[in-house]
């Protein structure tokens, strides 16, 4: 089943950005990301509309961060990118008149909600400047994996 790593993929482009001196193109940050320009430009476009990033257009133009990154939760990145589904497992079917499938539905369901909850309330204790300072604590890596760029 396939994963929604939007939110993922946002983190590890602004946390290059933000070690970036000046502005990174699309392409730059494709690069980083082991993804093609277009994704970037559609997904940085969204982070522009919402006041976290700002761009400059042209031969020196690019994208920045333009907001403090203790300002930023992963919670509001979350909202940003559309807020996807945080889990991939769902109710066999959702309207079904057998008892056993309600009752197995409505234990999901409650757990479901629950959980994205208490992961959604985690999201938003979590800002981008933490991350930052995680990640600067980290040994750095010995070379690149699979052409991506490593800090």
């Amino acid at each position: 089943m396939k994963r929604d790593s939007r939110l993922s993929s946002v983190l590890h482009a602004l946390l290059h950005m933000a070690e970036h001196d000046g502005l990174m193109t699309s392409d730059e940050l494709a690069l980083c990301l082991g993804t093609n320009p277009v994704v970037v430009r559609r997904t940085m476009g969204l982070l522009r509309d919402a006041g976290i990033v700002s761009a400059v257009r042209g031969h020196a133009g690019g994208w920045q961060i333009a907001v403090d990154l203790g300002t930023i939760t992963l919670r509001q990145l979350h909202e940003v990118l559309g807020e996807p589904a945080v889990f991939a497992i769902g109710n066999r079917s959702e309207e079904t008149e057998c008892r056993v499938e309600q009752a197995v539905n409505a234990a999901l369901a409650d757990a479901f909600a629950e959980a994205e909850a208490l992961l959604l309330q985690r999201f938003q204790n979590i800002t981008l400047a933490e991350l930052a300072a995680d990640f600067k604590r980290r040994p750095a890596a010995r070379h690149s994996k699979g052409g991506k760029h490593a800090i």
